[in-house]
């Protein structure tokens, strides 16, 4: 009788256990490269602040955010999303290239006049189906996330195309970056973000390319004199998750996090460019680096040497979506 009254004692732990491990909230670790006072890292934490308060997701979903490579560096987030080690990123959109090929136009040079163009192409039925593109492969994109348009920073003042000759610039793992500075007859260098600081600092490498957000973040400026507002090209994240991990959330939880994903996304992209330009100004005012505005000539000439990147590049990406994206410069 003591053994059978021990065993369903037993039994009833086990079965309380469970349900108490049934009743465990989904845990979504939030993991990027960058500091929490940029785009990426404001909408990070206003995913969490937003999933938290969301009555229909009480205790349901626990949103956890780890910022500045934390818990995973540049090289391998994407590695651990894909092994469901990390459920959510936000990963550079230059990032993707060895999924899917096409995502390469957000790096093609000068494509986009301004945010309100990209803004056009990315609500578009091309821009979007670029979301769904690298299923397959198990990775969903969910938004995308601006962070801003793109300046030169150099040891040496930039006004015309040929004063890049001959400089280490910094890149992000992409042929298309490659290219562009290769057209510039500069030397590109693969180098993960955490590491420019130290980079430019010891003259691993000259200079290299980010929004103002990420100059200032990261105090670029401390080793960078010069900067060259271009406007060259776009950093944008794409906010991606695990598709198996997605796929197998309930469809009530899946519909309400995608809901509050969409307002986050409104609410980034709204703040990203007021971010950049109190950065520009906290720049500014630190007074270590003098930043030089390129006339409609110039800038002409640094677009007409950096073009011939975007016929290299068409048959990987498509000409129908690089005619698509340069169409969104025209407003409608």
């Amino acid at each position: 009788m003591l053994t059978l009254t021990k065993a369903l004692f037993c039994a009833a732990a086990v079965s309380m256990a469970g349900l108490a491990h049934a009743a465990d909230p989904i845990v979504i670790k939030f993991a990027h490269v960058v500091a929490e006072n940029t785009p990426k890292g404001q909408g990070a934490l206003m995913f969490q602040k937003k999933v938290a308060a969301d009555p229909r997701l009480k205790d349901k979903v626990k949103v956890e955010v780890y910022p500045n490579s934390s818990l995973f560096g540049d090289g391998k987030e994407m590695e651990a999303l894909l092994l469901g080690d990390v459920q959510m990123l936000a990963p550079s959109l230059a990032k993707f290239e060895q999924y899917t090929k096409k995502v390469q136009i957000f790096d093609l040079p000068f494509l986009f006049n301004d945010l309100a163009a990209v803004d056009r192409f990315q609500q578009g039925p091309q821009g979007k189906s670029l979301l769904t593109s690298m299923d397959d492969k198990g990775i969903h994109g969910l938004a995308y996330w601006h962070n801003g348009l793109k300046q030169l920073s150099a040891n040496k003042k930039m006004i015309e195309p040929k004063d890049a000759r001959g400089l280490k610039f910094r890149v992000q793992a992409s042929s298309v970056l490659e290219a562009q500075f290769v057209a510039l007859h500069a030397n590109p260098r693969k180098m993960s973000f955490a590491e420019v600081y130290q980079g430019l600092q010891t003259g691993t490498v000259n200079g290299t390319e980010n929004t103002w957000s990420n100059y200032e973040s990261q105090k670029v400026n401390e080793v960078q004199p010069f900067f060259t507002e271009t406007n060259h090209g776009l950093i944008d994240y794409m906010v991606i998750t695990n598709s198996k991990f997605w796929n197998g959330l309930p469809e009530d939880v899946r519909t309400e996090l995608q809901k509050i994903i969409d307002e986050v996304t409104l609410e980034v992209n709204k703040q990203a460019e007021a971010l950049n330009q109190t950065a520009k100004q906290k720049i500014i005012d630190a007074k270590t680096s003098e930043i030089d505005s390129l006339t409609p000539e110039q800038r002409a000439k640094w677009r007409e040497v950096m073009k011939p990147v975007w016929d290299k590049f068409s048959e990987e990406i498509g000409a129908d979506l690089i005619k698509a994206a340069d169409d969104s410069n025209k407003a409608p």
